[in-house]
């Protein structure tokens, strides 16, 4: 078609009214979804089912649809690879090859077994086993990312299991011909199979020794336009070079999102691709709604909803026992079984290649296929409603081995040697805020005792050498032992409210003097647990609000002595003062008389010994260091240069006053009051790595680790989120810079 054609009025190309209905359709449908509190996906699936060939009839090229989905998934499975790494991907190796070879091996067996009984022929049975064992990458993982869950236990064995199954789409695919007894060889299969593994070692060899400083050097350039283009060649050309080994697009895809999470810019290509990302994934799950026929489905129902039971039972069964197999209890097992419960994407690509050479799901031709398709379609919609299901029953499963254990326990006689306590703290439950309370109050001197339901945060604090006393603190005894009428108060840290409740129910009645505190989330609950007995309930919603309003007081130069006050109205009347609108004639909640001295200075910030002293405008002495290699000047003091040097005062807010002239730097909008996120590298310390100078990002307080560190990670902080402009926050040190500009503030 020629541009003339194109362009001429009232002339609109064919494959735009396909594209124009699958998008609108696809908002408007996933738009009603959300409303009904509908997970996306199914909305796309169903607006998939509406738009297709055998509903509406709006979109009539298929190839066009297809071709589409399957940039989307190779798209999501790229930005899977990216937000993974290869240090993740070792950790799980074990379950990616026994676990994931023993699930497919079993669904395999399993329903050339069950369909045997029916007197399908076994070539038949086993081809529909490789069809039934292969379960949704797609819909799988972008329901965990949409709940955070991917770096769950059952995200990581449904990860792990997911691997292995696209790596056997390779054996599967060269099995088929067979399986027909139209060609191939067993010396074809294992050739096939080198060559696979050898390209996927390849690329996991170079994405350690290229990747970064291919992706150093474009991100130098500062073009938004070549970063992306390079992403996407990275994306589509590895995919592209896997296929050729015959390994499926969408490992290869994974593989090439593993090459950049190895970058230091991985965060920016992410940011980059993910809104490509999202158009063309939910172009793929309308691609998939397309493929249901409503009318086999209502015509043939039962045997429809035979193939969904029998794959259910099938998919649930072998997942379990395989997960079981590892070593991983019954909770994530269940969890997991019901994550993989439908028949994959891939399975479409199977069926195709099978019908090919004459093979049909169960032996049974057109019939088979529609039903394959109509089960696998109804299963991939009803996926998130089984995911939930799976992670609710496996928390009342874990549930129950709790409370038989907690029953263990009360029927256990109580220990007879305990502390003598008097005018002591109750800390009711073990977990990370208990922890962390017990830390302070075991240097404090103030007597505190610990009472758990969990076996194994009781034997974590015996450990620590912390008084505990195992039981159930909702029951009087337990509460009578850890010497309740004698205590001061009762700290219930990390429970539910509705344990809450109940703990106070008791408490209150054994020693109705004894004052308690809570933690809770939301401020919704706190007027319940007041009710109920509680002294003091401390909402981590309402606290936050309370810190950032602190930090503003403090940056406005409000007197110590005003914040205090003010402070204390605001957490007043439960939080009244940020919930409720004043009345007509009240006067306000809180008072603040701005100190405009204190907003002209700064607050500069030194090591654990060093006082946070004012310094203004003209006391402030700029001192030239090579910013981009320090190396020499790092060395000059003698000190050495690896290892934490000194810690930052996170509680110290700092605003930075620049000395350089605003010609030189064109970013100095963009200097905030800000609060080190760390007390040094934030990334070093979450990994263990050692830094050499810390550095301190002026526009959100982000800490992290100088150029001369290994890792790098103020320059990756830029790269990631560009935040141009930083501090040194090493002491005696004053100076800025700003990476767009390189130069000095």
């Amino acid at each position: 078609m020629s541009l003339p054609t194109i362009f001429a009025a009232g002339t609109v190309p064919a494959y735009l009214n396909d594209a124009v209905a699958l998008v609108v359709a696809g908002a408007i449908i996933a738009y009603i979804s959300f409303r009904l509190r509908l997970v996306p996906i199914v909305g796309f699936l169903l607006a998939g089912v509406l738009i297709g060939p055998h509903a509406l009839g709006l979109v009539s090229n298929r190839e066009m649809v297809d071709n589409a989905a399957e940039i989307g998934v190779i798209l999501l499975l790229f930005t899977i690879g990216i937000e993974f790494s290869l240090e993740k991907l070792a950790r799980i190796k074990r379950l990616i090859f026994l676990g994931g070879g023993l699930q497919v091996v079993l669904a395999s067996l399993g329903t050339m077994g069950l369909l045997a009984l029916f007197g399908v022929d076994w070539r038949a049975g086993l081809f529909t086993g490789f069809l039934v064992a292969l379960s949704s990458t797609a819909i799988v993982l972008k329901v965990l990312g949409d709940r955070g869950e991917t770096n769950s236990e059952q995200g990581q064995v449904g990860l792990g299991l997911l691997i292995f199954q696209d790596l056997a789409i390779i054996v599967m695919v060269l099995l088929v011909p067979m399986l027909s007894g139209s060609g191939g060889s067993p010396i074809g299969i294992i050739w096939a199979l080198a060559k696979a593994l050898a390209i996927i070692f390849l690329v996991l060899f170079f994405a350690r020794k290229l990747m970064p400083k291919l992706l150093e050097k474009v991100a130098e350039t500062c073009s938004p336009e070549l970063f992306l283009l390079t992403v996407i060649a990275i994306c589509f050309g590895t995919a592209y070079l896997t296929s050729l080994a015959g390994v499926s697009l969408s490992l290869g895809a994974f593989l090439a999102g593993l090459l950049v999470s190895e970058s230091r810019f991985s965060h920016h290509a992410l940011g980059e691709i993910m809104p490509l990302q999202i158009l063309f994934s939910a172009t793929f799950f309308v691609s998939v709604g397309i493929l249901l026929d409503l009318r086999f489905l209502v015509s043939n129902l039962p045997l429809v909803l035979a193939v969904i039971a029998a794959t259910l039972l099938i998919k649930i069964v072998t997942t379990g026992l395989s997960v079981r197999a590892l070593g991983y209890k019954l909770p994530a097992a269940t969890a997991s079984a019901l994550m993989l419960a439908q028949i994959g994407e891939f399975s479409f690509v199977l069926e195709r290649a099978g019908r090919e050479v004459g093979l049909s799901p169960a032996g049974m031709a057109e019939s088979g296929s529609q039903a394959f398709i109509a089960g696998t379609v109804v299963l991939m919609v009803l996926t998130p409603l089984l995911m939930q299901i799976g992670s609710r029953l496996g928390g009342k499963i874990q549930k129950k081995t709790t409370a038989r254990a907690v029953a263990d326990l009360n029927a256990a006689p109580l220990p007879e040697q305990l502390p003598e306590l008097d005018a002591h703290v109750i800390v009711a439950g073990y977990g990370q805020g208990a922890r962390r309370l017990v830390c302070v109050l075991s240097r404090s001197g103030i007597p505190y005792i610990i009472t758990t339901l969990s076996p194994g945060g009781a034997n974590e604090a015996e450990a620590e050498g912390y008084p505990v006393l195992r039981g159930d603190y909702s029951k009087r005894n337990i509460l009578e032992h850890v010497g309740i009428e004698r205590a001061r108060m009762m700290v219930i840290a990390d429970d539910d409210p509705a344990m809450t409740h109940r703990v106070v129910a008791v408490a209150k009645t054994l020693n109705p003097e004894m004052r308690i505190v809570t933690r809770t989330r939301y401020i919704s609950d706190a007027s319940p647990l007041r009710e109920a007995g509680v002294d003091t309930v401390i909402a981590e919603e309402m606290e936050g609000i309370a810190r950032i309003f602190t930090e503003v007081m403090e940056h406005y130069g409000i007197p110590a002595e005003q914040i205090e006050a003010n402070e204390k109205a605001i957490r007043s009347g439960g939080y009244a003062a940020l919930l409720q609108q004043p009345e007509a004639g009240e006067g306000p909640p809180v008072i603040c008389q701005i100190n405009l001295e204190r907003l002209k200075q700064r607050q500069a910030t030194g090591g654990k010994d060093q006082a946070a002293t004012p310094a203004s405008f003209s006391e402030r002495v700029p001192k030239a260091v090579n910013n981009a290699d320090d190396n020499a000047d790092d060395n000059a003091d003698g000190l050495e240069t690896s290892g934490p040097r000194y810690w930052v005062d996170t509680e110290q807010a700092i605003l930075f006053v620049p000395t350089a002239p605003k010609s030189a730097c064109s970013h100095l909008d963009q200097i905030h009051t800000v609060v080190p996120s760390a007390r040094g590298c934030e990334e070093c310390l979450q990994s263990g790595d050692d830094w050499v100078h810390l550095r301190l990002c002026l526009t959100c307080g982000h800490v992290g680790c100088c150029d001369s560190s290994k890792n790098k990670h103020a320059t990756a902080h830029f790269a990631g989120t560009s935040h141009p402009l930083i501090q040194s926050l090493e002491p005696g040190e004053d100076w800025g810079w700003c990476y767009p500009d390189e130069s000095y503030l």
